[in-house]
């Protein structure tokens, strides 16, 4: 079983020790993971969250006092581990699919992005 003491350390991880992390979580006090369906529900909603606060702090949205709670990193700390669990619950190694996803990426795109006028416009923010 993995320390859970919250400590402010900076401890880098791994894809896998996050899952691992994740799942001792989860056995130790999340007593099973929730469904695929209501994961993906969850998921759904912290990206709503994520979105609001960029919506605030990047785009022009003006924040009421109640979005003063929402905080950028902890709200991508929040889709992390929904999307963690719903990999660990699948079966799915997010090491493996990310070296794989990157080798997709790096055949389909390795050019495009490179040949696109809108991308070699300063950001116009």
């Amino acid at each position: 079983m993995a320390d859970f003491s919250f400590s402010t350390s900076h401890q880098q991880l791994t894809l896998d020790d996050l899952q691992n992390r994740v799942d001792d979580w989860i056995k130790k006090y999340g007593v099973r993971y929730f469904g695929e369906l209501t994961n993906m529900c969850v998921l759904t909603e912290e990206v709503g969250e994520l979105a609001r606060v960029a919506a605030r702090r990047f785009g022009e949205q003006s924040s009421k006092q109640s979005d003063l709670e929402y905080k950028w990193e902890d709200e991508l700390a929040d889709v992390l581990w929904v999307l963690t669990c719903l990999a660990n619950q699948t079966g799915v190694n997010l090491t493996d699919a990310f070296h794989r996803n990157m080798e997709k990426k790096t055949m389909r795109d390795s050019e495009r992005h490179k040949n696109n006028e809108k991308l070699s416009k300063p950001d116009s923010k």
